[in-house]
């Protein structure tokens, strides 16, 4: 995942930070659609020039296509599905898309902004979504053994989302055994895909190393 020189770059170009749950997320939706793309990693304060003229209001995870630039996983996340449409994010019919949508944007209000508190709040702040985390994890434990994949037979949105926060929830010790057997069997047998696998940064691999 080096910087490539100007002239190798692929048509789409993700901007990642090392370790963020979001930018880890779109490194999934990338590896799941198998696309060929180039993953330059910057810090926040030093972005290329090419993002600083995108705007003030841009923000990282950002996707550089062409003459396109887009942030927010959720956006670059459903033009890439409609751009890319297979394999799909989303259920095929209008109502199961609807609900997966519904189901992701909570996952990302209630998960990911925890997670986020928990990693870098004050330390009053990172105990409170702590244990806010935990508890709403642990009652969602049902909802892991309910198909192969995250209420869905089918690899999708909502797993792009919940792995990368599964993978660094030891790191602040929250070890999934403790969560529930459903979800330590979910992220114990996609940890270990090669698909997965390819998605982690060595900043990552480390936070469970």
């Amino acid at each position: 995942m080096s910087p490539p020189g100007p002239r190798s770059r692929s048509a789409l170009t993700l901007y990642s930070l090392m370790d963020c749950p979001r930018s880890h997320t779109l490194r999934f939706v990338l590896a799941l659609k198998a696309l060929p793309h180039d993953v330059l990693f910057v810090e926040l304060g030093k972005l290329p020039g090419e993002l600083v003229s995108a705007g003030p209001s841009l923000t990282i995870p950002a996707l550089l296509e062409r003459e396109i630039t887009l942030y927010e996983p959720r956006i670059i996340a459903e033009y890439i599905d409609e751009r890319f449409p297979h394999p799909p994010l989303l259920p095929n019919d209008p109502i199961g898309r609807a609900r997966m949508r519904l189901t992701g944007h909570r996952i990302e209000r209630e998960w990911v902004d925890a997670l986020d508190a928990a990693r870098s709040g004050t330390a009053a702040a990172a105990q409170k979504a702590k244990s806010q985390l935990k508890a709403s994890l642990a009652e969602a434990d049902p909802l892991f053994k309910a198909a192969k994949f995250f209420l869905s037979n089918d690899i999708g949105w909502c797993d792009c989302l919940i792995l990368p926060i599964l993978w660094r929830l030891p790191s602040i010790g929250l070890p999934l055994k403790e969560l529930g057997p459903s979800i330590d069997a979910y992220a114990t047998r996609l940890f270990q895909t090669p698909l997965f696998q390819r998605t982690l940064t060595e900043s990552e691999r480390a936070l469970i190393a």
